[in-house]
C-alpha cells in the first residue's frame, strides 16, 4: 500500500511530464494536416462572429496579429536594360522602358499553396523563412481559389498561348552578364511557367528565355563570319609572336585552305556546303589558340589598320580600272555592228537610182502630220526606234520619220530601211553633209570641234592638265551628230513641231498626243529629272564661275534629252539658235560646262521648258538595274541613257528584252553579220 502511494506522485509526474506533452503536440500536428473543407469550415466560424451592436457588418479577429497580405516576399532584383522597349522579365510582370540604361526593382509575391515547398525551392528560399512561415496557423488557411486570385493580382501575366504552339513568349530586354539578375530572369520566367494559362497547375521548367523580337537578324552571317576568319587569320600570320610558332603558323594555314575552299564565290548562306560550320569551328578553336600566344592588342590593331589602308588603296585602283574599261566597252563598235553598214553599204550601191528612193515622199513637209527627228549614226539602234514607234502608232501614213546620218552610214541607213519599210509611215534618210550651211564659219561649236586644242583633248597620250573624268573624253562628242538638235528649225524649215528621239530609246505607246499637250507658250517639251536630287544645274554648270552664278539658279531642276517635243515656230520667234550659238562662244576654253549637248541644253531653254508628266519618258535603263518594272510599263518611252546600252554585250540583261523584240534577228544581214539577241 505503502508502495501504491509512492508511485502514484511519480505516474502524475510522467502523466503531466511525458504523456500531457505527447497529447498536445499530437493536437497540434493534426491542425496542421487539416483538409481544405475543414480549413473553409473554420473560415466560416470565424468569419461567424459579429459585433455586440447587431450589425452584420463582420469584424475582424482580434486574437492574432493581422498582416495584409499572407505571401513570401522574394528578395528585390536589380535588371538592367539597355535602349530597351517594354523590357519585360520573365512572364511579363515587370515593364519598363527607357532610353538609357535604368535600374528595374521587382518584387514578385508568392501565396503559400500546397505547393510552397516546391515553389520555395525554385525561389531558393532558407528553412528558417519556411518555418517561419508555418508559425502561423492564420496563414496558412487559404483556399484554392484564393491561390488562384491571389496569383493573378500579384503578377501581371503577359499573353501566352493557350496550348496552340505551346511556346513560352516571354522574354528578356537584354541578356545581362550579371549572374544574379540572369538567375531571377530564369527564377521568374519558371514561375511563370507554372502559373500562367494553367489555373495554378504544376508544368515542367522552362529555362529557355526567348532573345528581344526586335533584334536584327544579320542576313548571309555565316558568310561573313568565315570571311571575317580569313582577316582575323591573316593578321596572326604577319605577328611576330604567332610566326614564332610554326606549329600554330601550319595547323592556321591548313584552316585558312579550308575556310577558303568551303566559302569559294558563294555570297549567300544557301551557297555554302553542308560542312562550313564544322570548319568555321576548327577556325575559331585555331584563332583562340593564336590569341593566346600573341596577346598584345597593340600589334593586332596597327596590322589591321595596315590591311585596311591597303584595301582601301586597291578599291580606288579598281574602281578606276573599271571606269576605264566600262568607257572603253562603251566606245568600242562590236564586231556584228561593224559588219553591218559594210554589208549594207555594199547592198546599197548595187541597186539602180530608181531602187534607191523611199516612197510617200510627198508627206515630208506636212505640218499636219506627226514628224519625229532622229540623228544616228547606228543603223540598228535607228532600226529600233522606228520600228517601235509605228507598232504603237494609231495611224501609220500620219507619222514621218527624219534621219540624219553622217557620210559613212549614209548609204546603210537606207539601205536598211529601202529593205524593211516602216509600215504605211514614211521616212527620209539624209547625209549630214547635205546641210550646206553648216559650217565653221556659222556653227561655233563645228569651230571648237575642229580646233586643236579639242583634237589634242583627245587623241594626245599625254592628259596630264586633261580631265580626270573619262566620261568627258568620249568621242561622241566630236560629232556634229550630236549638237543637230540645236538646228531643228533650219533643218526642218516649213514645219511646226517636231518630236526629237535619241537612237537609244525604245518606244511603249502612241505618241500623238504629245502634239496636243499645250507648252503654255514654251519651246521644249521635256520630263524633267530632279525627283534624284543631283539632277539639278549646279550638276552640269560651273557656278563658280560669275556668267553662270549671275544667270542661273543652282538649284532649278535639270530636264532630259531623248524624248522632246520642240516648238519650231516659237523657237524662230524667240531666236534660240543664235542664244545657243552667244553661249557656245563663251565657253570656247570650257570654263562653263565640260563637254555634251544637255549643260548647253539647260542654258539655251532656260525659262523656255514645260515638263511634261513624268510617265511620258522614263530614263536610266544604262546605267540604273534597279528600275521597277511596272513604271518601265508604264511609260510612254524608255531610255537606255548611260554606258550600258542594249545592243552592247555590258548592257542590262533584265531590260535588253525591251529593245530586241523590236529588232528581227531573222533579218538576213543580221545572220550573215552573226548578231545575235
Amino acid at each position: 500500500m505503502k508502495m501504491k502511494k509512492r508511485m502514484f506522485p511519480v505516474l502524475m509526474l510522467l502523466l503531466f511530464t511525458v504523456i500531457a506533452p505527447l497529447f498536445l503536440y499530437t493536437d497540434t500536428l493534426s491542425s496542421f494536416i487539416t483538409t481544405s473543407s475543414s480549413k473553409n469550415d473554420f473560415i466560416e466560424d470565424v468569419s461567424s462572429f459579429q459585433s455586440f451592436g447587431g450589425s452584420e457588418k463582420i469584424t475582424q479577429l482580434n486574437l492574432l496579429p493581422q498582416e495584409s497580405i499572407n505571401t513570401l516576399k522574394e528578395p528585390i532584383g536589380v535588371v538592367y536594360s539597355d535602349n530597351s522597349t517594354n523590357s519585360i522579365v520573365g512572364s511579363g510582370y515587370i515593364t519598363t522602358t527607357s532610353a538609357q540604361t535604368e535600374v528595374v526593382c521587382c518584387i514578385v509575391e508568392l501565396p503559400l499553396a500546397e505547393s510552397t515547398e516546391h515553389i520555395a525551392r525554385v525561389l531558393s528560399a532558407t528553412n528558417d523563412e519556411i518555418e517561419s512561415d508555418k508559425e502561423n496557423p492564420i496563414k496558412q488557411v487559404i483556399t484554392d481559389e484564393n491561390v488562384n486570385d491571389s496569383l493573378h493580382k500579384t503578377i501581371s501575366v503577359d499573353k501566352v498561348s493557350d496550348g496552340a504552339d505551346g511556346k513560352d513568349k516571354s522574354s528578356l530586354s537584354q541578356d545581362t552578364s550579371n549572374n544574379d539578375a540572369t538567375n531571377m530572369g530564369t527564377v521568374t520566367n519558371e514561375f511563370s511557367a507554372q502559373t500562367s494559362g494553367n489555373g495554378g497547375r504544376e508544368e515542367p521548367r522552362k529555362n529557355n528565355i526567348e532573345k528581344p523580337s526586335d533584334q536584327i537578324v544579320v542576313q548571309d552571317a555565316r558568310v561573313r563570319h568565315l570571311k571575317d576568319q580569313l582577316i582575323r587569320a591573316r593578321v596572326y600570320l604577319s605577328l611576330g609572336a604567332t610566326r614564332n610558332n610554326p606549329h600554330f603558323i601550319k595547323e592556321l594555314r591548313l584552316r585558312m585552305k579550308e575556310i577558303q575552299r568551303a566559302v569559294g564565290d558563294a555570297s549567300k548562306d544557301s551557297e555554302l556546303p553542308r560542312n562550313a560550320y564544322d570548319k568555321l569551328k576548327a577556325m575559331e578553336q585555331t584563332l583562340a589558340k593564336g590569341k593566346q600566344i600573341q596577346d598584345d592588342c597593340t600589334a593586332v590593331v596597327k596590322k589591321l589598320r595596315a590591311i585596311l589602308h591597303s584595301t582601301e588603296e586597291q578599291l580606288r585602283v579598281h574602281k578606276k580600272q573599271t571606269m576605264f574599261l566600262t568607257q572603253l566597252a562603251a566606245k568600242t563598235l562590236p564586231k556584228g555592228l561593224h559588219c553591218l553598214p559594210l554589208r549594207l553599204s555594199t547592198e546599197y550601191y548595187s541597186l539602180n537610182s530608181s531602187q534607191q528612193q523611199f516612197p510617200n515622199q510627198e508627206r515630208l513637209e506636212d505640218p499636219k502630220l506627226y514628224h519625229y527627228a532622229l540623228f544616228s549614226d547606228n543603223v540598228l539602234a535607228a532600226a529600233a526606234v522606228v520600228n517601235s514607234t509605228v507598232s504603237h502608232a494609231q495611224e501609220q501614213e500620219n507619222h514621218v520619220f527624219h534621219i540624219v546620218t553622217d557620210r559613212l552610214n549614209y548609204a546603210a541607213m537606207r539601205m536598211w530601211f529601202l529593205a524593211n519599210p516602216p509600215g504605211k509611215a514614211a521616212i527620209q534618210v539624209q547625209n549630214i553633209e547635205e546641210l550646206t550651211w553648216l559650217n565653221s564659219s556659222y556653227s561655233p561649236v563645228l569651230k571648237q570641234l575642229g580646233s586643236p586644242s579639242m583634237i589634242d583633248y583627245y587623241f594626245k597620250a599625254h592628259r596630264a592638265n586633261s580631265d580626270s573624268n573619262l566620261k568627258f573624253r568620249n568621242p561622241k562628242y566630236l560629232s556634229i551628230l550630236n549638237h543637230l538638235r540645236f538646228y531643228l528649225p533650219e533643218i526642218f524649215p516649213k514645219l511646226d513641231k517636231v518630236l526629237f528621239l535619241d537612237d537609244d530609246i525604245v518606244v511603249h505607246k502612241d505618241l500623238t498626243g504629245l502634239w496636243s499637250v499645250d507648252l503654255k507658250g514654251k519651246v521644249n517639251g521635256a520630263v524633267e529629272t530632279c525627283r534624284e536630287g543631283f539632277h539639278r544645274f549646279d550638276r552640269y554648270l560651273n557656278f563658280s564661275n560669275p556668267l553662270i552664278s549671275k544667270n542661273f539658279d543652282p538649284h532649278a531642276c535639270g530636264w532630259a534629252y531623248g524624248m522632246n517635243i520642240f516648238d519650231l515656230e516659237k523657237w524662230k520667234r524667240q531666236n534660240i539658235t543664235e542664244v545657243y550659238h552667244s553661249w557656245q562662244k563663251l565657253n570656247n576654253d570650257r570654263q562653263l560646262w565640260k563637254l555634251g549637248t544637255l549643260p548647253p541644253g539647260l542654258i539655251t531653254f532656260w525659262k523656255q521648258t514645260f515638263a511634261l508628266d513624268p510617265s511620258w519618258h522614263v530614263l536610266g535603263l544604262g546605267y540604273n538595274p534597279s528600275i521597277s518594272q511596272k513604271e518601265i510599263e508604264r511609260a510612254a518611252v524608255i531610255h537606255y541613257n548611260g554606258n550600258m546600252k542594249p545592243w552592247l554585250e555590258i548592257g542590262i540583261p533584265k531590260y535588253k528584252g525591251y529593245w530586241t523584240k523590236f529588232v528581227d534577228y531573222n533579218q538576213v544581214y543580221l545572220r550573215e553579220c552573226n548578231i545575235n539577241p
